[in-house]
């Protein structure tokens, strides 16, 4: 069997000899060999597809980015409300609580503008010792 089959009859005529001869008509599938013009081709092809493929990805990223400064404050809020509400309490930066100190209880409690108890802990050793204030505070409580 030889490599090749017809080669020396004309390409116009070459199609007839081989039909004429042939045992059977095949459609089929195969790996046909590209010359080094349709190589070359390919390749200039190639290099624009991976040239347009490289600008789409850097745009995308662009955008991929600026969403994700446009969704990083969204979430953090939405951080914070789920916090919260699982909490059902938020966190208070700053605002300004009261302090008061128990000696009988040996305790010290913070109380903010509404009057509610926000913190307390146990007394260090210099605010054991009472002051004028604590001697004549009355909390509401006493009688």
């Amino acid at each position: 069997m030889d490599k090749t089959l017809g080669k020396e009859i004309p390409t116009l005529q070459r199609g007839t000899y081989l039909n004429d001869n042939c045992d059977a008509i095949v459609a089929m599938g195969y790996m046909k060999r590209l010359g080094p013009e349709k190589i070359q081709v390919m390749k200039d092809e190639l290099s624009e597809a991976a040239i347009q493929i490289n600008d789409i990805e850097d745009e995308k990223k662009a955008i991929i980015e600026k969403f994700k400064e446009e969704l990083k404050p969204l979430n953090e809020q939405r951080k914070l409300l789920l916090k919260g509400l699982k909490q059902k309490a938020v966190f208070v930066e700053s605002e300004t609580c009261y302090k008061f100190a128990f000696p009988e209880e040996k305790m010290v409690g913070f109380y903010n503008i509404e009057g509610d108890l926000v913190d307390f802990r146990p007394m260090t050793g210099d605010e054991m010792q009472p002051t004028i204030f604590q001697v004549a505070r009355k909390t509401g409580t006493d009688k």
